[in-house]
């Protein structure tokens, strides 16, 4: 059952941009880059407040490096399409569960990002998220 709404262009929108943006971090990196995508959605907070459908998330402005670039404008495919799947139906893993920012810095990771604080690396991506009272939608139980 999803937990946020998606049609199969949305799938294939965010698969696309689960393989430009983590396609070096493996399924796991993918999936983790879904997750931060649908808690933004999900969010309603912070800097992502009235996203309510994929494309906006993916093309809000300055959002995602990947959209400004031609990688991202390759054709999705089946793997990540089923990971884009696996998010919008609400699997999660950590450090990704509840993150709503990640970046790859070429050093260590900050301790706070936007003003949220480090939560956990996954290779080369740091994660980021916020506190339940900022944005208590992410924390829901879907």
């Amino acid at each position: 059952m999803a937990v946020i709404k998606a049609t199969d262009a949305d799938i294939d929108l965010l698969a696309r941009l689960l393989r430009a943006e983590a396609e070096s971090e493996g399924i796991q990196g993918m999936l983790m880059v879904g997750n931060v995508g649908v808690n933004r959605v999900r969010g309603d907070c912070s800097d992502f407040k009235n996203l309510r459908t994929i494309r906006q998330m993916v093309f809000q402005e300055h959002a995602f490096e990947a959209t400004q670039h031609g990688y991202f404008y390759q054709r999705a495919r089946d793997t990540e399409r089923r990971l884009a799947r696996r998010a919008v139906n609400g699997e999660r893993v950590w450090p990704a569960k509840f993150s709503l920012w990640y970046f790859r810095p070429s050093g260590d990771c900050p301790s706070s990002w936007y003003n949220q604080p480090f939560v956990g690396r996954f290779k080369s991506h740091c994660f980021y998220e916020p506190t339940g009272e900022e944005c208590p939608n992410i924390y829901n139980t879907f």
